[in-house]
């Protein structure tokens, strides 16, 4: 088999639809938010939402339309673990899994594509997981609770060290009154 075709089969195809309509969020997103007026407005909500309500914008409008689109981006990525992932809906089936995207959005500084390749390292933390449960190096065992927990390890020791310093939306979690 040529090796484009090996490519296509071993890597691209395969999947589910979400997984496709997740890899095509990255470049909308970076699009939206840095080459559009709502992405534009959107960070300055985020950052100084008092000079956006300045400009003749309602900075509520803006967070709830924020709010929105990440719920609907929130409710694909659980449709994919129900479905595609997990092959069911169970009990805590997220496994953390949300905490270790805050932390790749932490480590990405808020960037889209930073992101993507974050998830992708901590992805292939819990592939190497799954493949080798037990992993033999010579005479030793690395154990396979010490390879599930490898991804939650890898979040500790990345934003505990390598991170440096991640700004944070200054406006970020707090709530907005306008002024009379």
């Amino acid at each position: 088999m040529p090796v484009v075709g090996r490519i296509y089969a071993d890597l691209i195809s395969g999947h589910t639809i979400l997984v496709y309509i997740a890899f095509l969020c990255v470049p909308a997103t970076a699009w939206l938010l840095y080459r559009t007026r709502f992405g534009l407005r959107l960070r300055a909500v985020g950052e100084n939402p008092a000079s956006v309500d300045t400009a003749g914008v309602s900075v509520t409008r803006m967070r709830y339309g924020a709010v929105i689109i990440c719920g609907i981006l929130c409710g694909l990525a659980g449709a994919y673990l129900s479905t595609a992932l997990s092959a069911g809906f169970v009990r805590e089936m997220t496994a953390g899994r949300g905490y270790i995207a805050l932390a790749a959005l932490i480590f990405a500084k808020w960037r889209p594509w930073y992101a993507l390749f974050a998830t992708f390292l901590f992805g292939l933390m819990e592939a190497v997981a799954n493949r080798f449960p037990d992993l033999v190096l010579g005479p030793v065992t690395v154990p396979s609770m010490f390879m599930n927990a490898l991804p939650y390890i890898l979040t500790v020791i990345i934003l505990a060290g390598f991170v440096g310093r991640a700004i944070p939306p200054r406006a970020g979690g707090e709530p907005y009154v306008k002024e009379r």
